[in-house]
Formats: C-alpha cells, structure tokens, sequence
C-alpha cells in the first residue's frame, strides 16, 4: 500500500501536532463534567461535515451564519475547562523541571496519623497535596505559615478554637505552606447531594487541578479523597496510605526512567487512538498527490520609487500568474497576498524594458510559478520638474442685500509642486474649495482646502497650508440694490472669483 509513499517531513510534523491536539482533547473530554455537551456539539459538527460534504447548501448556510454563536457558547460553558487546557499547555508537566520532594514517607505516615486520630475525634479537617499545576488563582485567604508537618501541629490548625479551623491546610513540599484557606466549590450535585461544605471544597480544587484533596467529615468521621474531578468517601486508612504513596509517585518520581516509563503506559489508549485518529485525518485531508494548476490576477507594486520621476499613464497594474501545487497548498493560500514587486530604485527616464521572475512574485515555498503574462512590462517612465502654481479662489452664491465685496485675497498666491513636464506650458492651476457668500455678514478670513489635480504632487508631500481674506461693506442707501457676484469663471454652478490685484499671480 502506497499510503505513506509521499510522506514528508512537513507530513510527520503536521501528524504529530495533529496527534498532540487530539490526545489533550481526548484527556480533557474525560476529565470534564459537561461531557454530554461535548458530545451534542460534535454531532452538530458531523451534520455540518457531511452537509457540507454532500451539497446541503442550506443546512450549510445556516451552520456557517451559527458558527460564531456556537464558538461563544463553547467558550462560555467550558470557561473554566479552557483557563485549565491553557494552563496545561504553558505548563506541560512532562516537559517543565519537575519539583523535588523530600522524605515522602515521612510525609505520608505524619498525614495518615494525623487523619485517623482526627477522624477518631469527629474533627473536620481539609488537607490539600499540592501537585504540578498552579493553585494561587484558586485559592483565596489563607494565613501563610511556611511550617514542617506534625500531627500537634495539624491537629492545632482544625482544632475548633482556631481561626483557620473551618478552611483547608496547603502542603507543598512537605511545607505546610498556608492553613485557613478558601477552596473554590463543585457545582456537581451528583457527588456533593450527601456531603457538606468541606467535601463540596475539596471536590472544586480536585476538578480544576491536579491536587489530591483529603477530608475528615466532622459529623460522620469518615476519610474522603478528592482528586481528578471525583470523590471517594469511607476510605479506609491502608487506602489511604495506598492512595497518596500512589499520587507521590506519580507527580514526584524518584528515577528519570520511571518518568519517561510512567509517561508511555499512562493513558496509553488514548495515545494510540490519537495516533491512529491523526494518521487517519492525514489521509483524507493530506494525502492529496495530484498537482493542480490555477491562474490569478496579481496587482503589480512599483517599489523604490524616487520622487523626481513617474511613470506615465497607462502604465501595467496587474498580470495574470499561472501556480501550480498540491490542493491542500491552495488551500492555505491567500489569493489577496499575492504581489508582483518591482523594483525601481535604478529606473532612468524613457521607455524601460521589465522582466517579471519568480523572485518578483510573493509566493509560498510549497506553490511553484508555472507563467507569467505579461511577463514583460513597458513602461514611460518621466523625470519630474518643479513649478510654480498659482493659486485661485472658488466662490459660489453672492452676497445679502446692502453688502459688497471689496476685497478677496490669498495667501501664498502661488505653491511650487512637482509635475509632469508636459504641465510647464499649460495654464493648470489650483483652486480652493468653494467658498459660499451667502453665509458671510462681515469681513472675515478662511483656510480651505485645496483641490489638486492628480498629476502633480507637492514638494515635501504635504498640502500647504493657505489664507483666504475676505473684506466686506456696507453700501450707503443711495447705492443699495441686489449684489451680484463676480462673473463665474467655471460652469455648473460653481463661480470662481478673481484674486484683488494685490495678489502677484504668475501664469
């Protein structure tokens, strides 16, 4: 069977970090208590897989415009599941520098005497074994102690006269690091329906951690142990004993060979299915052999360009590309990333010859360049001149009745631009915005705008900046009757009135 011939490096890594994603979701599904909704959900992504698979175009349209909502509502129910994947993701126990631990056999005999003689009294009492996973943003009070564990020592911190004695005691390398401390609750009634507060605790802590949580019911005096997302009550002492040798072996071996062996068998058929599940997600959707050829249109990008020189109108914006790749490359191929990237930093004036190569075309390493059309470019290419523009006032309306214009200037009269040298000889100008008489009382001055023809283009890039004055009075009653505005020097509607002769025009 030719299912791995094409196999490459890419494909090994594409597998394994497939295999990794699938292994934690698998970890996460059975770990989590909302795995019925997992559950739903994946069936709505296999309807949509086969909808969109068989042609459903409006089963597909109405799981598309859903997406986002769906997205929000599995953010929302597994809030706390994420923060937990996330914080194994930075964290990953395998790989970070483990913790090491002193006399764990000291610890174990101290906390197992301490537990059955608390248990004897009916004194409640909540221990909590750190593991590899961070407690700070689930744990809140607490009064830190930094003290080594003794049973006079524990039984002190439950006793009912102490302060602390309603919260839960920290132990961290073998240091009873805080006691008094508050544990987030479970919201699983279906383990915490018979128990009270300090077993709903301990199950909250064991369901967003890797802790191991252990609990003397005050009422019953029974041992409980919460670890993993589950509670086990009416635990004997040799379980006891049994069960926190096993969780200190696991989360702080002693020999480098029982990690990397303790690694391989744990959960070792959920490694294999997601091997197998990866490999088989490789060959549908990667092991695609066949070369396929498509064509697009690429805009052409003039880079480098020097300030003094343009190319002339019309000049080539866009070519015609021919790639050629495996289908799954198209797929993670941007059509809007292609460019075609001309340098012009060496261009000279007149007509110049381009040759487009495949080291002028933005393109990814796994798609190959099959044609270019053009593949040549011809190209005008003009060396700017410097002029001197001069600067004219757009008007429109006219005056209310009893007022003249006496004066309208600007300043500067003129702006030196760059143009085409074909504009020396011409009579182009620059022209304001429109200024509208009517809403004018009095003498004032404006900065409009400019309007600047697309050809040229100012000397530092930046539009100046220009002074328009306008002087109005009143006329005597002898001479008052309709005002009309200056004769209009552009059609439709806009009038354009002529600088005082104060204003040295060149042309």
């Amino acid at each position: 069977m030719g299912f791995f011939n094409n196999l490459q490096l890419t494909d090994i890594i594409d597998i394994c970090v497939i295999t990794v994603l699938i292994y934690a979701a698998l970890i996460w599904f059975r770990q989590t208590s909302a795995r019925f909704v997992i559950i739903g959900i994946s069936i709505l992504g296999v309807v949509y897989i086969v909808a969109n698979y068989l042609g459903l175009y409006l089963t597909t349209a109405i799981f598309q415009a859903f997406f986002a909502v769906f997205f929000i509502a599995i953010v929302i129910i597994f809030q706390e599941e994420l923060r937990h994947f996330f914080e194994k993701v930075a964290l990953w126990s395998t790989w970070r520098g483990r913790r090491k631990l002193g006399s764990k056999h000291a610890v174990v005999e101290t906390l197992v005497r301490t537990i059955t003689s608390l248990s004897q009294k009916r004194v409640g009492a909540l221990i909590v074994l750190r593991g590899l996973d961070p407690l700070d943003r689930h744990l809140e009070g607490g009064v830190s102690l930094q003290g080594e564990p003794s049973e006079p020592l524990l039984e002190s911190l439950f006793d009912s006269h102490s302060s602390g004695h309603d919260g839960a005691v920290i132990l961290d390398n073998n240091i009873i690091d805080e006691f008094g401390v508050h544990l987030p609750l479970s919201k699983d009634l279906r383990q915490i329906a018979s128990f009270g507060t300090r077993h709903t605790a301990a199950l909250g802590l064991a369901e967003r951690c890797d802790a191991m949580c252990l609990v003397v019911s005050e009422e019953r005096g029974t041992i409980a142990v919460a670890r993993q997302g589950k509670i086990h009550s009416g635990i004997s002492v040799t379980q006891l004993n049994n069960m926190m040798e096993r969780f200190y072996n696991e989360k702080f071996p002693l020999h480098k060979q029982t990690v990397g062996t303790s690694w391989l068998i744990s959960n070792l058929r959920e490694k294999l299915f997601a091997i197998l599940l990866a490999c088989a997600i490789w060959g549908v959707f990667g092991q695609r052999t066949e070369t396929i050829r498509r064509d697009f249109i690429v805009p052409v990008e003039y880079r480098n360009l020097s300030g003094m020189v343009t190319i002339e109108e019309p000049k080539t914006k866009e070519v015609s590309v021919s790639l050629s790749g495996l289908e799954r490359a198209f797929g993670l191929l941007d059509p809007d990333s292609l460019k075609i990237s001309l340098d012009m930093a060496q261009i000279k004036p007149g007509w110049q010859m381009f040759l487009v190569t495949r080291e002028d075309v933005r393109l990814p390493a796994n798609l190959n360049l099959e044609r270019i059309e053009p593949s040549v470019l011809r190209l005008n290419v003009t060396e700017l001149v410097t002029l001197d523009i001069p600067i004219e006032v757009q008007t429109v309306g006219k005056l209310k009745e009893g007022l003249e214009l006496e004066q309208l200037s600007v300043k500067p009269a003129q702006v030196q631009v760059i143009a085409p040298p074909k504009l020396r000889n011409s009579s182009i100008k620059i022209f304001t915005e429109p200024l509208d008489l009517s809403s004018i009382d009095d003498s004032t001055s404006f900065s409009p705008r400019l309007v600047v023809p697309t050809s040229i283009r100012f000397v530092d890039g930046k539009k100046p900046e220009v002074k328009v004055k306008i002087r109005i009075k009143e006329l005597s009653e002898s001479k008052k009757k309709p005002v009309k505005a200056p004769e209009p020097l552009i059609q439709e509607g806009v009038k354009m009135m002529p600088t005082d002769q104060d204003v040295n025009i060149r042309r």
